[in-house]
């Protein structure tokens, strides 16, 4: 909280602001070839920010030329790992020295809350760079146990152009997650961003190349699904694509890849999540403040949020008064003031899809309202549900709002069934102090990050993805997100000495 402005100085950044608005291309801005444009909303005030280019195939391809010509000349790839390592690391500084005017252009850009955006989401998107690039110089090839007469070297490879595709929920951060073990690998990256959010995006690749990152080797392109991110995910030339979003849309980058070259394709969708509290969890006011974190946070816009709270019927009753406790701590406003923790959904689209879940008679006979339950201009009160069955929409369906949706159980098995019953498996939550029943049902528990006593993600190191629906092809962070841009090459060598051979014959 020690880096947070005021919010009249974070209003007066909001006024200052100057975006570009076009794509960011062979290094340097460029309007859309059609001349097309589209308008960014401040969801907050309903005001335009700028009017964005609307690329379209022929913008894609160009992009495309002009990343593979990139790829193809070494510019970067070829550059020393610690050479590619350094001109990382002056991004994240670059970031850091811009982190004011980056914070405010994401909120008035997304309706995040600025006390996120400035103490969560760019201090990761820093780090998330650094831990990256100083990878870069640090991950070594392998030799196989080929015996005394061949040698077996594994290297890796960067893949070539990739296509990395932003939701709009964490604009800067999903860039970071995908651009930063990219471009460690010595890729080339087509950036798409959410057509919501495109504006850090834009900035990102300006500051990239004040960094050093040579033309043609970061670049953005603005636009929408069917005009500019199919054209991407269909382009015979772009080797892989890294997708963030909902898991309908990601479906169809895996048919764009069936229709064009098989080209790679990691998913990271959509999430229903649990959070699993057993009666003998202990400091339930601490388990509280988790729980509402997780199902809050961000205004739920988040795939691994808590929308499913699975608790045992002992401890219910106290839980749950220490939850709607927190829940009050959640205040709901103006994005740009810090004392708030909740701005406004993203667009009128979703703010009327996320509404809809409020009506308790489409979610079952029994429910019952604790707190919140209403939606009005954009913005959704924090809204916890009681007595949800798993035949509710309340159960099934992922929400991506404020809503939190109450079960009760009477065993960890019954806990750990009613977590699994679901199509999503990104991430769930466990509250026990019995360390032989967390390592159950975390094992047991088919999702890509399980937590114990906590709720979270892991960080930079861990790496981040799903099981069933929620995810597909490779993980982001870690060690892991490097292997998803590399193709893995085996070298042979024949090491038998012929003359010898032919002389004891």
């Amino acid at each position: 909280m020690s880096d947070l402005l005021t919010h009249d100085e974070y209003k007066a950044l909001a006024e200052g602001l100057t975006p570009a608005s076009t794509s960011f291309v062979d290094g340097s801005f460029r309007a859309a070839q059609s001349g097309a444009t589209f308008d960014s909303i401040n969801p907050a005030t309903g005001k335009r920010l700028a009017k964005v280019a609307a690329c379209d195939a022929a913008d894609v391809d160009y992009a495309v030329e002009k990343a593979r010509m990139a790829f193809d000349d070494g510019r970067w790839r070829c550059l020393h790992p610690s050479a590619r390592k350094d001109v990382l690391i002056k991004l994240a500084k670059l970031i850091k020295r811009n982190r004011h005017e980056l914070a405010v252009m994401e909120s008035v850009d997304s309706g995040k809350p600025i006390r996120d955006c400035a103490t969560i989401d760019l201090p990761e998107t820093i780090n998330t760079i650094i831990w990256h690039a100083e990878a870069v110089d640090k991950l070594y090839d392998q030799t196989a146990p080929a015996g005394e007469d061949a040698m077996g070297m594994i290297v890796r490879e960067p893949i070539g152009v990739v296509g990395a595709v932003l939701p709009w929920n964490f604009p800067l951060l999903m860039m970071a997650w995908k651009i930063a073990p990219a471009l460690a690998a010595g890729c080339s990256v087509i950036v798409k961003p959410a057509e919501q959010t495109s504006l850090t995006a834009l900035r990102i690749a300006e500051l990239a190349m004040e960094a050093g990152v040579p033309r043609g080797v970061l670049n953005v392109i603005t636009g929408d699904g069917p005009k500019t991110g199919a054209p991407l995910g269909l382009h015979p030339d772009v080797d892989m694509v890294s997708f963030t979003g909902s898991t309908e849309t990601g479906r169809l980058f895996l048919k764009y890849a069936a229709e064009s070259n098989l080209k790679k394709i990691v998913l990271e969708c959509g999430g229903k999540n649990p959070a699993i509290v057993m009666d003998d969890a202990e400091d339930l006011d601490l388990v509280a403040e988790h729980v509402v974190n997780g199902a809050f946070w961000n205004m739920g816009e988040n795939c691994s949020a808590t929308s499913r709270l699975i608790v045992h019927e002992a401890i219910k009753d106290d839980l749950m008064r220490h939850i709607l406790a927190h829940a009050k701590e959640w205040h709901m406003g103006d994005p740009l003031d810090p004392k708030n923790h909740l701005g406004c959904m993203i667009d009128s689209e979703h703010f009327g899809k996320v509404a809809s879940y409020l009506d308790t008679s489409e979610n079952g006979n029994n429910i019952v309202t604790l707190c919140g339950g209403k939606a009005a201009d954009g913005y959704v009160e924090p809204t916890i549900f009681d007595q949800v069955t798993s035949a509710s929409r309340l159960a099934k369906e992922e929400i991506f709002g404020p809503v939190l949706g109450v079960m009760t159980v009477t065993s960890i098995d019954e806990a750990i069934a009613l977590a699994n019953d679901t199509d999503y498996g990104l991430a769930a939550s466990v509250y026990t102090t019995n360390v032989k029943q967390a390592m159950r049902a975390a094992r047991a528990i088919r999702a890509g990050t399980v937590t114990v006593n906590c709720y979270g993600e892991g960080d930079a190191t861990t790496p981040f993805g799903g099981y069933k629906q929620s995810g597909f092809g490779g993980r982001d962070n870690g060690i892991h997100a490097h292997d998803q841009y590399c193709e893995v090459k085996t070298i042979w060598i024949d090491l038998t000495d012929r003359a010898a051979s032919d002389a004891v014959n």
